[in-house]
C-alpha cells in the first residue's frame, strides 16, 4: 500500500537536499509558503493556501527524520477534500525522501506510508499517487532549469 515514486534530477545531492529542507527553496517547487524547521521533531509545514493556514496545509506536521543528506521523514496531512480521514492527529500518515548521489544526478525516492484500506483512503491514495508525481517533476523541472534560487549553491 505504500505509494513509492522516484526522480532522477541533475544536481548534486547537497542542492536536493536544500530543496526539501528550507522554507525559502521548498516553496520555489512545492507550496506557495512554508515553515520548516530543519531538525528531528521540527516543523514541516507546508501551506497550499497561504491566506488561510488553516486550509490545504500541513500545519502541525514535524520531522521524523533528519540524516542530511539522505533521509528526511515527515508527517503528512492530506488536502481539504480528505481532511476528515487523514488530518486526525491519530491517522497521519508519512513520508520519506531518500536522496542517493549517482554520477552525475541524484535519485530521489519518495515513499508515503500509512494509508489504510477503505475506500475513502484509496480515494486519497490515488490522489496522492498523481500529486507525488506532478510535484516531482515540478522539482526536477525547477532544479534543472539552470535559474533561480534551487539551481545554485
Amino acid at each position: 500500500m505504500i505509494i513509492t515514486q522516484e526522480a532522477q534530477i541533475q544536481a548534486d545531492i547537497t542542492l536536493v537536499w536544500r530543496a526539501w529542507t528550507e522554507s525559502a527553496r521548498i516553496t520555489e517547487w512545492f507550496a506557495p509558503a512554508a515553515d520548516i524547521e530543519a531538525r528531528e521533531g521540527g516543523k514541516f509545514e507546508l501551506y497550499f493556501n497561504p491566506g488561510d493556514k488553516s486550509s490545504m496545509s500541513t500545519t502541525g506536521c514535524t520531522i521524523l527524520k533528519y540524516q542530511e543528506p539522505h533521509t528526511l521523514a515527515f508527517e503528512w496531512k492530506g488536502p481539504d477534500p480528505f481532511a476528515d480521514i487523514m488530518n486526525r492527529s491519530d491517522e497521519l500518515t508519512w513520508v520519506e525522501v531518500i536522496l542517493a548521489q549517482e554520477t552525475e544526478e541524484t535519485r530521489v525516492t519518495l515513499k508515503h506510508h500509512g494509508w489504510k484500506d477503505s475506500a475513502d483512503w484509496q480515494a486519497a491514495r490515488s490522489w496522492h499517487v498523481k500529486a507525488w508525481e506532478d510535484m516531482l517533476a515540478s522539482l526536477k523541472s525547477r532544479m534543472e532549469s539552470g535559474q533561480g534560487l534551487l539551481c545554485c549553491q
